[in-house]
């Protein structure tokens, strides 16, 4: 009876903890830690903002808050890429 590749790591996934998944995920993308503290940060100054918003309307001041994660979104992945490429084709670091 073989294993196909598919089966492999999907036996191998589902005996890894979720801090151990964590950890996996820090080393192979170091960005991946720093995107969640982003995105703690963009939570927390988006309650304290909402809670001293003034007279500002509920719904403009969560577009004007999604528009603001979406570019800390899109800004976290571009710089994951350049942080990538940088390694990968001008510094020739092996994967």
């Amino acid at each position: 009876m073989s294993i196909t590749m598919n089966e492999s790591s999907r036996m191998f996934y589902e005996q890894e903890s979720q801090s151990d998944r964590l950890v996996r995920k820090s080393k192979e993308t170091p960005f991946f830690p720093i995107a969640i503290g982003v995105c703690l940060a963009a939570v927390g100054y988006g309650v304290y903002a909402f809670k001293n918003k003034g007279k500002m309307s509920t719904s403009v001041y969560l577009m004007h808050l999604r528009v603001g994660a979406q570019g800390a979104a899109v800004g976290s992945l571009t710089l994951g890429l350049i942080y990538t490429m940088v390694n990968k084709h001008i510094l020739n670091k092996p994967e």
